[in-house]
């Protein structure tokens, strides 16, 4: 069997998600905790760790736009700097999934971690996200349940003048600039350099090294995401798939997301038998949850849980839920808005990450006060 460029790719990009789970299984690097921490104890070390992974990703695509290492086209999967702005979509969906990842007990790419460190409750959660995110990917659901109501709030940024929603464009097109790129470095430089600056004030991000590592990494996979699609090679994977006699899935310009990913993979396992549905979404979740199965074996953390009472499954399929359908509807989750969009500085990205973070925090605040009364 060839060696292809397609399985380069897809192999490359499996072995950065293997990293992936295996460092967010030992820092326990978990957005949905970092949200819980700050709200709950008024500790921001984890938080500040996740604003540490959108500062490398912001400051790594900076730099391979500015030298011409990659180029981030308008139609990447998902259309991050799209000039369709869907600003009711990314808040009702971003709020939905911040929602479900707290019901759920963690986001995606947590729920990935805990499969691989032996929770059985994560399993559930990921089987009904994915069957939910299939559903809106696959058939007609998100046609008949949303897009008939969503889409007359979409806004044509083009009809305006702009042609991306990256803040660069969107801030240079009101000020009737011609060139935005010096725009968008600027911009983006100072909104990384303030992150870096931000976090590293704080002694409850300094004070643990795990927090460092798993910034770190998060971020810099990302980067590397978009640099294997975006670059030379994400060139000659594109050359190579316009005249493969079967077309693979998603072939196009991407980083690391984990609700889209769900539906492909059930999509897959619908029929097997057809590799061509194998795609980088597919391979990204399948390897952290294997890094993070290797980590918890080699560290003797790997640990069999299941669920406490009925009540405690029913939150956590309602979570799943309303995950993989928030998941679709935002674009994308923590990691796929909040770390791999914000990375593109798309307005839409910083929307639905804002509104992730609403929506769990208020949903933490709810179960509380439920459980005090």
């Amino acid at each position: 069997m060839e060696f292809t460029i397609h399985n380069q790719v897809l192999l490359l990009v499996f072995a950065i998600a293997v990293v992936m789970g295996a460092v967010a299984n030992k820092t326990d690097f978990c957005t949905m905790g970092a949200v819980s921490d700050w709200v709950n104890i008024g500790d921001t070390g984890r938080m500040r760790a996740w604003l540490f992974a959108i500062a490398v990703a912001l400051g790594g695509v900076l730099l391979l736009e500015a030298t011409g290492a990659m180029t981030l086209p308008a139609n990447t999967f998902p259309p991050y700097r799209t000039a369709n702005f869907a600003w009711l979509r990314y808040l009702l969906g971003g709020a939905m999934f911040g929602v479900g990842m707290t019901l759920a007990s963690g986001c995606g790419n947590k729920t990935l971690v805990r499969i691989g460190g032996g929770n059985l409750k994560s399993l559930v959660v990921l089987a009904l996200a994915s069957i939910a995110a299939y559903l809106m990917l696959w058939t007609e659901f998100f046609e008949v349940a949303f897009n008939s109501w969503l889409a007359p709030t979409t806004i044509d940024l083009a009809s305006l003048g702009i042609q991306s929603q990256a803040l660069g464009a969107v801030v240079g097109g009101f000020l009737g600039m011609e060139n935005v790129a010096p725009l968008q470095l600027i911009l983006g430089a100072a909104a990384a350099l303030g992150l870096v600056v931000f976090v590293f004030k704080s002694e409850d991000f300094r004070g643990r090294g795990d927090n460092i590592l798993s910034g770190a990494v998060i971020g810099l996979a990302v980067v590397a995401g978009w640099w294997i699609t975006g670059g030379a090679m994400g060139q000659a994977w594109k050359e190579w798939a316009e005249f493969a006699e079967v077309v693979p899935s998603r072939v196009a310009v991407q980083s690391y997301t984990f609700v889209s990913p769900m539906g492909d993979t059930v999509r897959y396992l619908l029929d097997p038998a057809n590799l061509s549905f194998v795609n980088f979404g597919v391979m990204a979740l399948t390897g952290v949850i294997a890094g993070s199965f290797l980590y918890a074996i080699f560290a003797g953390k790997f640990r069999i849980e299941w669920f406490a009472s009925a009540k405690d499954f029913v939150s956590h399929a309602a979570g799943g839920v309303l995950m993989g359908i928030g998941g679709v509807l935002s674009m994308g989750c923590t990691i796929g808005q909040g770390v791999t969009g914000v990375s593109t500085l798309a307005l839409g990205s910083i929307l639905a990450l804002g509104a992730i973070i609403l929506g769990s925090a208020v949903t933490m605040k709810v179960m509380y006060r439920m459980l005090d009364a």
